[in-house]
């Protein structure tokens, strides 16, 4: 069976630490969808790593990572994360595995994805600039070049056509900026990648269903960033949710078993987009500084707000949750009062839906306020020790979203994972 770990908002929510802290529990670790605009942070012992392509499973010895064919990947950040997870001592060459079938992004995907950004000016959607958007339309439009490709004597053929295709797009932009050295680090970097395990993805992942072997799929970005269901047009370019994980990798529907939601215990955003409960104020300046909200890709500074549980709970609806992870709890510790968005307000209409257009709607979100606990709730271990208030806070949580909150994580460290 598969289970999965996926972000439940609009990314950032932890996911690299929990599906670290799961993946002793599992035989494979697959990341089924998204590109290096991704940053899972983790803690090997009291060194920080953020990986951006490989699964977050892969400081585990006796487990196997996937990158599946959902995922489009760029060689060049590839090469760089495996050097740094190499000074930890661990071989790719032996727990890494690449379907072949997964995307290439090349440095006119990048070239693309910057020029289209700038050329929006006051309506970016706030790219990451790493090429994926461009590499999935590549996909859609039938004209992408694959993994598998690279083994092919003409790979390098129809990489010089499909480049032919990009610079007439970027003529259209103007654009003049020199890629030949991005060119000469891709080159490299394919040689290194085609020395890794290069694999029939879907095969691969079903034979170890099949052998009983335990599977976890790891998404990238969160709900709310999904291409048909997040906050379009300000979306990533892939399916986020856990419907993803079957074209993700090549698995049945039947085959998903657990759907562990990951959640903030208030909420944050990076780049555009609308974010109902954002604080433009000392509070979610308060929430920035005491949670270290900067993108582990990019450094920008987080948008903060309080918990939506409208957004939450649609985002439990869609992926079928069955349980819950709220990460981040001790942020909240220094906060005398917490609010919770339980509702919006529309042209003065109250709703626990979120529209079809959230750019083109007023929304004015409805809190309930809560006492906060006002204690260091970093060193707790257990669940019978956690503050009355943020039980309290938890169980109004799980009686709005019927799915509970099954884990708290009240810390950065492997260790400070509380289950209740």
């Amino acid at each position: 069976m598969v289970d999965v770990i996926l972000g439940l908002q609009w990314g950032d929510e932890g996911k690299g630490k929990i599906v670290d802290y799961f993946a002793s529990q599992y035989d494979v670790i697959a990341r089924f969808q998204g590109g290096p605009n991704a940053g899972h942070t983790l803690y090997v012992g009291d060194k920080k790593i953020v990986l951006h392509q490989i699964p977050s499973g892969v400081f585990h010895e006796q487990t196997v990572n996937l990158i599946g064919n959902g995922v489009v990947l760029d060689p060049v950040t590839l090469r760089k994360e495996a050097d740094k997870v190499a000074a930890f001592g661990i071989d790719l060459k032996k727990n890494l595995f690449i379907s072949e079938r997964t995307h290439l992004i090349l440095p006119t995907h990048r070239a693309l994805d910057k020029a289209a950004e700038l050329s929006k000016g006051e309506s970016k959607i706030g790219s990451t600039l790493k090429g994926i958007g461009p590499a999935y339309m590549d996909k859609t439009g039938r004209n992408g070049l694959r993994v598998g490709d690279l083994l092919h004597k003409s790979f390098t053929t129809q990489y010089i056509k499909l480049r032919l295709k990009h610079q007439k797009l970027l003529d259209n932009y103007n654009f003049t900026e020199e890629i030949s050295e991005w060119e000469e680090e891709f080159f490299e970097a394919i040689e290194f990648l085609k020395s890794l395990n290069i694999v029939n993805g879907e095969y691969f992942i079903n034979d170890k269903i099949s052998a009983g072997k335990k599977v976890l799929a790891e998404g990238a970005q969160g709900s709310m960033l999904d291409i048909d269901f997040g906050t379009f047009p300000f979306v990533t370019s892939s399916n986020t949710i856990s419907a993803g994980v079957c074209n993700g990798l090549g698995v049945a529907p039947q085959k998903i078993k657990e759907v562990i939601g990951v959640s903030k215990a208030y909420c944050t955003r990076v780049g555009g987009g609308p974010f109902p409960t954002e604080l433009e104020d000392e509070t979610g300046e308060k929430l920035r500084k005491v949670g270290n909200e900067f993108g582990a890709t990019t450094g920008r500074p987080r948008r903060c707000g309080w918990m939506d549980l409208v957004a939450l709970k649609y985002a439990c609806m869609l992926n079928g949750v069955t349980q819950i992870v709220m990460t981040k709890a001790d942020v909240l510790d220094a906060f005398e009062e917490l609010n919770v968005c339980t509702a919006y307000e529309i042209a003065g209409r109250e709703t626990k839906e979120i529209p079809f257009q959230m750019t083109h709607a007023a929304i004015a979100p409805k809190y309930q306020s809560f006492k906060g606990w006002n204690c260091d709730s970093s060193s707790i271990k257990n669940a019978a020790n956690l503050p009355a208030e943020m039980k309290a806070y938890i169980q109004f949580i799980n009686g709005a979203l019927g799915a509970e909150v099954k884990y708290i994580s009240n810390g950065p460290g492997r260790d400070q994972l509380i289950k209740i």
